[in-house]
């Protein structure tokens, strides 16, 4: 080949190459220009559901929920959940405006009225704009509120929130539930149409809805829900209930269970019963606190046992185990709810261990393995069964020891474990009763006693911090130390009933009502952990609070749902022994907040 050849076929296929490019450019550029003339799309079939372009109206109120979202609610949220929450709160605000569009649409068209299609073009082109330049300003502004949060919890402040990425996993999250929210639609519409070819048009209707929403309902719940979600996580939470955590072993004490002598063997405790029995105080680590002889501590726990749900046989074999370690002769019996998983804070019965030099039984049972959110939602009925049995088991062979030498019975409990033993009552004055103290943290809003209490409340006392009846008997503390001092020079007789609450504590406050209720929490006066700047807002509030829940566990004490060694002053207040001073509180504390660097 010529090199004239050669160049003239370089030349021509830079030019091809040349000329190819340019047409991508110019048909690229026309169909921006295309977009920028009419910035949406009508599908070729009005029939269309899926497949169709966002309404005006219903993306304005996403956009607007959005905003409200990133708004300050109890705790600092990460950027992953704001993104989360974003999108699940944009969805509900499109339903909402949807909805708005619709019925306007329906009266105009009605009065043979309908939206220009110039005021419709105007319309896309510059509100999405400026929706969403506004977005960026508001998630920056929820950026700084989120730091001023941080802070007001003692929280390093963090700077993590990105604007891009906040709006783009809200943006996913919103598309992602308005296809699946679509295709359900679109599931009633093909129903419709085929019931409408067997039954008039109004049966039709009713008999194509009322089948979407069973099969809706149905397979989220029996197959989605039960089926899927539920039981993968019973078998994940099955398997790590058969574990056993670092550093845990078969204690060698006779006066826990799972020892050798034990009526109750080492494998059944499960995962958490494991870790409560083997991490008891040993009487050398009691003594060098007290300076005089200890007793080892009693702790008695039943695993999960397969038998009916009023759990008589699991609170009788508790009640023989008691009888073996000789529990009915020390000075304290503590009655302890558990979590779901069967877990036992052991900032709850240590510090009582030390303040009576071991002198004291602990007693829990186990009536799950799931986690306690999902406890509380599918074995709810089952924590109250266990309590009930254990506390009428116990009382009721407490009832039958002289008076003078009966040991004093307290009742304890975390979370789900505080509402398997509120429960158990039925009045306020009944728990007062029940027992010769009670020590409660951070209650689930479904506790029944703690609802009558706080609806019951003082006037003008707040419900983060209620005063019920003059407190005389009942005190509730975020700060113990100082809060259940409050109110100042009231007398405080016993028994005593004490609840740990933090203000900010989204365990205590969430209720499916926050949807469309506003709640006492969110109205002056705030707790002292909650920012001036929180508001409450119809749905989006809800959510924002369920997020809450995710992160309330990784709170500094106390705030979220952390109590921290708060148990320490509970004790010192519910049942102090004699001699006790607030130094002793100070120094145990100490101990405890020890004890938690060495297992965590």
């Amino acid at each position: 080949m010529e090199k004239s050849d050669l160049t003239d076929f370089s030349s021509t296929t830079e030019h091809s190459d040349s000329g190819s490019g340019s047409a991508h450019r110019r048909r690229l550029t026309h169909r921006v220009a295309s977009f920028v003339r009419k910035p949406y799309w009508d599908p070729p079939d009005p029939s269309w559901v899926v497949r169709r372009w966002p309404d005006l109206t219903g993306y304005c109120f996403a956009t607007l929920f959005f905003w409200l979202s990133l708004t300050p609610s109890l705790l600092p949220r990460p950027w992953i959940m704001q993104g989360l929450l974003g999108g699940i709160t944009g969805i509900a605000g499109y339903g909402v405006g949807s909805l708005l569009s619709t019925l306007v649409r329906s009266v105009a068209r009605r009065r043979g009225r309908t939206l220009g299609e110039h005021l419709r073009k105007r319309s896309w082109q510059f509100i999405p704009v400026v929706l969403l330049v506004v977005s960026v300003s508001v998630v920056v502004w929820g950026a700084r509120a989120q730091r001023e949060l941080q802070l007001l919890m003692g929280q390093n402040q963090s700077s993590t929130w990105n604007a891009g990425i906040i709006i783009g996993l809200s943006l996913g999250t919103f598309l992602f539930l308005l296809v699946l929210c679509r295709a359900v639609r679109l599931l009633a519409r093909k129903l419709v149409a085929w019931f409408g070819r067997l039954v008039p048009w109004p049966l039709a209707y009713a008999a194509g809805l009322m089948v979407c929403t069973t099969l809706v309902v149905v397979g989220t719940k029996n197959v989605l829900w039960d089926r899927g979600f539920i039981g993968f996580m019973d078998h994940v939470s099955r398997q790590a209930n058969d574990g056993t955590e670092p550093g845990i072993h078969r204690p060698s004490s006779p006066e826990v269970a799972g020892s050798p002598p034990s009526l109750v063997s080492w494998s059944s405790l499960g995962t958490k019963g494991r870790t409560f029995v083997a991490t008891a105080p040993t009487t050398q680590e009691l003594a060098a606190f007290s300076g005089q002889p200890a007793l080892p501590p009693i702790r008695v726990y039943v695993g999960e046992q397969v038998e009916s749900a009023d759990f008589t046989g699991a609170a009788t074999l508790a009640l023989h185990e008691m009888d073996r370690t000789g529990a009915w002769n020390r000075k304290v019996i503590n009655l302890v709810g558990t979590t779901g998983s069967g877990w036992v804070d052991r900032n709850i019965p240590t510090p009582l261990e030390y303040m009576y030099d071991g002198d004291t039984a602990t007693v829990a049972l186990q009536y799950s393995y799931l986690p306690s959110w999902i406890s509380f939602l599918v074995d709810q009925e089952r924590a109250g069964h266990a309590a009930r049995a254990l506390y009428q088991a116990v009382h009721t062979r407490l009832l039958a020891i002289p008076a003078d030498r009966r040991p004093k019975l307290v009742l304890s409990g975390e979370s789900l474990g505080s509402y398997a033993l509120d429960s158990v009552f039925t009045t306020p004055q009944a728990l007062i009763d029940g027992a010769d103290g009670v020590l409660f943290e951070g209650p689930p809003q479904a506790s029944r006693i703690w609802q009558q209490i706080t609806a019951h409340r003082d006037p003008g006392s707040p419900v983060w911090q209620p005063v019920y009846q003059g407190a005389k008997n009942i005190r509730f503390g975020q700060w113990p130390a100082v809060d259940l001092r409050f109110p100042w020079g009231a007398p405080w007789g016993h028994p005593r009933v004490v609840y740990l609450q933090n203000a900010s504590d989204p365990v205590v406050w969430w209720t499916p009502d926050l949807l469309f209720d506003k709640p006492g929490w969110a109205s002056p006066p705030l707790g002292p952990d909650i920012t001036p700047q929180l508001r409450y807002y119809p749905i989006v509030s809800f959510w924002q609070t369920t997020v809450d829940l995710a992160v309330s566990f990784g709170m500094p004490t106390p705030h979220g749902h952390s109590y921290g060694t708060g148990a320490c002053d509970g004790w010192a207040a519910v049942l102090p022994p004699p001699g006790w001073s607030a130094g002793r509180t100070e120094d145990l504390e100490n101990v405890m907040a020890a004890i938690n660097r060495r297992w965590s």
